[in-house]
């Protein structure tokens, strides 16, 4: 059968740096701390791989955020991203270079080809992980992940197929930090690509103006609580200088994006300061946000399970609430302008 290969053959964790005009996208950063532990555990190298036109520099840096070495595919055929010829180069040292695990941001583009890669090489790729490990006895990586609409955790692995793949949500690791005096190696690789393997091309690139608000300092979510009107959750994290976010009760009913979604189904965020206004506290909306530093619970209700998560706890209507602090911030820093 294709695909059953001798997994002794396998050897070194992969990270996929991605990067968009020469700018890498954080998660990229995320998953070479975590790749770090996973392959000191291994006992393995931990290998970099980065493709673009003109990213040397970032090749550098991951050396010095962890790599021991980076593999860089540099043509002007991979700006901007295309999913034909990165899938196809990444899907070429795959079979070349015969990684064991290999991981990639659970990004748009990450999520875009990802399975280009995973289906040509009969790899096994989990998607959407917020948990990885490596299990003790056998060295394989435990990739986790929400399952039934948030409401169950799933650990999977794979036992027969090479390389062991993940996308990983941005947010669920702290980035690497750079340490100036790291050494390692740096590799130009052959590109094997051409415009044969651009099957489409790209138009127009819109950036929408939707913040990331995994990026946030902080971060003002409202739930069920608000009824459908954000406007009191929105004017509180306008004075703050944060982004707001929502449950996914929010977000099914229609009343925010999608984009601002927290929870096991939507983004992870670790702001500073998180402030949840009218959130019961389900376990899917607290293991997206229960490593903020500071957690601040508005509720009616003086029995609902985000207070025995909260660092501060309101019993109170947000309706009342967030416009009083509002206007209490706005007024401190008028006295302090």
């Amino acid at each position: 059968m294709p695909g059953e290969v001798d997994t002794e053959d396998y050897a070194d964790v992969w990270v996929f740096i991605e990067q968009h005009d020469g700018e890498a996208a954080k998660v990229s950063w995320e998953l070479l701390a975590k790749g770090r532990e996973l392959a000191d555990e291994k006992g393995e190298r931990l290998v970099a791989l980065v493709m673009g036109d003109s990213v040397t520099h970032l090749a550098e840096e991951a050396i010095e955020r962890g790599a021991d070495e980076v593999l860089v595919a540099e043509d002007p055929i991979f700006e901007p991203y295309l999913p034909g010829p990165y899938g196809e180069q990444f899907r070429y040292l795959v079979e070349e270079r015969h990684p064991d695990v290999v991981l990639i941001g659970g990004s748009h583009t990450g999520r875009d080809f990802a399975g280009r890669v995973a289906v040509p090489t009969y790899a096994g790729l989990t998607a959407d992980c917020t948990e990885l490990d490596i299990e003790p006895d056998t060295g394989l990586l435990l990739a986790k992940r929400p399952t039934f609409g948030g409401d169950a955790m799933a650990t999977i692995k794979c036992v027969e197929h090479r390389p062991q793949m993940a996308t990983v949500r941005p947010g669920v690791f702290d980035a690497a930090q750079p340490d100036p005096d790291r050494e390692g190696t740096i590799t130009e690789v052959e590109v094997v690509v051409d415009e044969s393997h651009q099957r489409s091309r790209m138009i127009e690139r819109v950036v929408g103006d939707i913040t990331d608000i995994t990026d946030a300092n902080v971060v003002v979510a409202g739930g069920y609580g608000t009824e459908g009107d954000f406007g009191p959750v929105e004017d509180l994290a306008a004075a703050l200088g944060g982004e707001v976010a929502a449950t996914r009760e929010a977000v099914e009913e229609g009343w925010i994006e999608a984009a601002r979604q927290v929870g096991q189904t939507g983004k992870t965020v670790k702001p500073d300061l998180y402030i949840a206004c009218g959130i019961s506290g389900a376990i899917q909306h607290l293991e997206g946000m229960n490593d903020s530093k500071t957690i601040v619970a508005i509720n009616d209700d003086p029995n609902a399970p985000i207070f025995d998560d909260a660092d501060y706890g309101i019993v109170g209507d947000l309706f009342e609430i967030c416009p009083a602090l509002t206007e209490l911030i706005e007024q401190k820093r008028g006295e302090t302008a």
